[in-house]
């Protein structure tokens, strides 16, 4: 019986960038159809808002079956956060905005951590600097949900945009990727 070789960094790096390829397809879509609710707390809106970290949990799982050991203990750290913020965002549904956004919050803190962990450890495949980038950007605009809780008029608008910046820094570390793996899109 032989044993499996690693993956190298090269197949890790193409790998990563059909699945940062994928996020960001998916945040865009995503983004663009909870604008369209209008920041209502209706049966699509809710789908939406628990599907997010849903999705973010699968990502994970791919990404960490190619992942090296090191790193895979951080996306594993990452599925059972966004594990509980899909179950904390449901439960939040049923409160109303101001509770979605505070569990959106803490789950933008602590992802975010664990994103720009991963990234510092993979920089040296290239690619990683939009993920650590994206990673730091996470912890204010989770606190920033926190704060935009006790607004007046509390709205998830912001959401969308989260959205779609951290889908343009997964797109961009794609592309590095692929250029670091002497690919084009």
């Amino acid at each position: 019986m032989t044993a499996l070789a690693p993956p190298t960094t090269n197949g890790i790096a193409l790998a990563l960038r059909r699945l940062y390829l994928a996020r960001f397809g998916f945040a865009v879509v995503w983004a663009g159809l909870l604008f369209a609710t209008k920041s209502d707390l209706g049966p699509v809106s809710i789908a939406l808002l628990v599907l997010y970290p849903l999705f973010d949990v699968a990502a994970a799982v791919v990404d960490a079956r190619s992942a090296a050991a090191g790193q895979a203990r951080g996306l594993h750290v990452n599925i059972a956060i966004s594990l509980l913020a899909a179950v904390g965002v449901a439960l939040a549904c049923s409160s109303g905005v101001p509770d979605v956004l505070r569990a959106w919050g803490a789950w933008a803190i602590a992802s975010g951590l664990v994103q720009l962990v991963v990234g510092v450890s993979r920089r040296g495949m290239g690619g990683q600097w939009p993920m650590i980038l994206s990673g730091g950007i996470s912890v204010p605009a989770g606190a920033s949900f926190i704060a935009a809780a006790s607004a007046a008029d509390p709205s998830l608008a912001a959401l969308s945009g989260y959205a779609v910046l951290g889908g343009v820094f997964f797109l961009l570390s794609a592309l590095r990727l692929g250029r670091a793996a002497g690919q084009d899109l």
